[in-house]
């Protein structure tokens, strides 16, 4: 059967690596990855930092042609060549239908992408300010939290594919269920998203695909055998008790 999901699975061009011991196929999420097939409306990726799971996130996110700082397939600014080599060892099966919209959140450059918003504003145009598909106000003059929400509220438009790096960063609580609401909204709009994060609320979505990073590679796990739903749920349960044994007390 013909998928027509936008992006269908990832792989390794595993025999175009010279070494598995140089970065960043040494990772554990690249490093026994051979193919990660993606869920037509949510895949997460999950584990601790330093497990590679942003690094392919960025990866997947430049082979499809999005800026390795973050915005849409228009954004062509660069701050810092940061990003690794990985995008030129990986390939991206696509379905047989193109998205209408598209986005790459990197939470930890996102200021950078607000900032080259303001600077295309302030060059002659015969367009509408670009501020306007992101809600009209200047994302510099919101908080971190807030300026991420205008993003999904306002520029997700549907119909696309959107690549979130740890959306939840600067997002209470409160906030990350909004997130999950807007998902859900966009999912039921044609929309197919693959999230990098850390946060058991996001990770609950219905039926999504969870894939654990960990010095095993890249495994499929159900959500209550996440390393993050157990610790959360053992901690909120159990708080003086974890208390006690993390301080000693």
């Amino acid at each position: 059967m013909i998928s027509t999901q936008y992006a269908r699975n990832i792989s390794l061009k595993r025999d175009e690596i010279e070494s598995f011991e140089n970065y960043p196929f040494c990772l554990p999420a690249v490093r026994s990855l051979h193919t990660l097939e993606l869920h037509p409306k949510i895949t997460f990726l999950v584990g601790e930092n330093g497990s590679g799971k942003s690094t392919l996130l960025e990866a997947i996110a430049v082979s499809l042609g999005f800026n390795p700082e973050g915005g849409t397939k228009n954004f062509r600014f660069g701050t810092r060549a940061s990003h690794s080599q990985l995008n030129e060892f990986i390939r991206v099966a696509k379905g047989t239908r193109q998205p209408k919209d598209g986005f790459f959140l990197r939470a930890e450059s996102f200021f950078n992408v607000a900032t080259e918003i303001e600077n295309l504003d302030a060059a002659p145009s015969f367009g509408p300010p670009i501020i306007d598909s992101y809600g009209g106000h200047s994302l510099h003059e919101q908080s971190h939290g807030e300026s991420f929400l205008a993003l999904m509220m306002n520029r997700f438009g549907g119909k696309g594919l959107y690549i979130l790096d740890e959306p939840e960063a600067a997002l209470s609580p409160q906030r990350q269920l909004a997130v999950l609401t807007r998902m859900h909204d966009l999912i039921g709009d044609d929309s197919q998203f693959i999230i990098a994060t850390h946060s058991p609320i996001l990770m609950a979505y219905p039926d999504a695909w969870i894939y654990s990073c960990s010095t095993a590679g890249l495994t499929r796990t159900e959500y209550k055998d996440t390393e993050h739903y157990q610790i959360t749920h053992d901690f909120i349960t159990h708080p003086e008790r974890m208390l006690r044994l993390l301080l000693d007390i």
